[in-house]
């Protein structure tokens, strides 16, 4: 028997399974500024093109290649973190007490990444607002579930005719 137990604790052959409190988050950097523009440019299509209704906008200037490029030369991969477990599937962007952006790819949402990004974002930053399209329900819906309340706060999106209500926590 404890030739046995030596074998299958000896063994390569046995599944790895990963430690419960093993984050799989860490800082963006430029190496990784075209799956982060992949990761965005397909979650904006599919969120925001039925509220925005705009093919030109969504199909023309919202390239991965120009977003990748932006994210790098614009410092935005500064304050990114990066939901990677082997492979990039969820970005969070914090600057100061609010959240930027948080998106996850669309292959992978459902699984919980989204909430572990917001986890830590509000454990190890000061994160206590955000703004999110008012028609984005989903969104509004995941934010409160971590502790986000709408506020009366509101604004037009930019150079758009929709408004992206304050959530504060």
């Amino acid at each position: 028997m404890a030739e046995v137990l030596e074998m299958i604790s000896n063994s390569d052959d046995m599944p790895k399974f990963s430690n419960v409190n093993e984050t799989h988050i860490r800082k963006a950097t430029e190496e990784d500024a075209s799956r982060i523009a992949e990761i965005l440019v397909f979650a904006k299509r599919m969120k925001y093109r039925s509220i925005f209704n705009d093919d030109a906008y969504s199909f023309g200037e919202l390239q991965v290649l120009p977003v990748a490029k932006n994210y790098i030369e614009n410092g935005f991969l500064n304050n990114m973190f990066l939901y990677d477990d082997g492979i990039i599937k969820g970005l969070i962007r914090i600057e100061k007490e609010e959240i930027l952006e948080l998106y996850v790819d669309h292959f992978f949402q459902g699984q919980g990444i989204g909430s572990e990004l917001i986890e830590y974002a509000k454990e190890n930053y000061s994160v206590n607002f955000l703004w999110k399209i008012e028609k984005n329900i989903d969104a509004i819906r995941f934010y409160e579930a971590h502790g986000f309340q709408l506020t009366d706060i509101r604004k037009y999106e930019e150079g758009t005719t929709e408004y992206l209500v304050m959530m504060k926590r």
